[in-house]
């Protein structure tokens, strides 16, 4: 019998080294996941080796996308696993728009970049099991 592999579907990118953000967010406890801590003060710490899908939606994937998609997505990753709660959804979509906008997006893209989350992020912030996918 050959041996199977099991893995997660739906990542296109991995982080290299570890990043660090202030963010607006104040929950009530320090939140640790496997490669993701958020601080009761803000401060969000991913670790290398977190994986994500990038920009979702009709886009593109461009650099000035590229960190805000990282911590939106780790944000509603702790969503989705219950450690945060979806009560501060509008806050995480809010910060997406202001590190797109740091990056240097344009305040209209920024601007339909944050409505998209609003208008269509609610299902992906809710928890949903990671289903492990097996090959071959």
């Amino acid at each position: 019998m050959t041996p199977q592999i099991k893995y997660y579907e739906g990542y296109k990118y991995q982080l290299a080294e570890p990043y660090i953000v202030q963010t607006a967010l104040r929950p009530l406890a320090h939140i640790g996941h496997d490669f993701i801590v958020l601080s009761t003060d803000g401060l969000l710490m991913i670790k290398a080796g977190y994986a994500w899908d990038g920009p979702s939606g009709p886009t593109i994937d461009t650099k000035n996308f590229m960190r805000g998609s990282l911590v939106h997505d780790a944000l509603y990753q702790l969503m989705r696993h219950k450690l945060l709660d979806c009560g501060w959804r509008e806050t995480a979509d809010s910060e997406l728009r202001r590190i797109c906008r740091e990056d240097g997006m344009s305040w209209l893209r920024a601007w339909w970049v944050y409505k998209g989350v609003r208008i269509g992020g609610e299902g992906s912030a809710v928890w949903q099991e990671e289903e492990i996918a097996t090959a071959p």
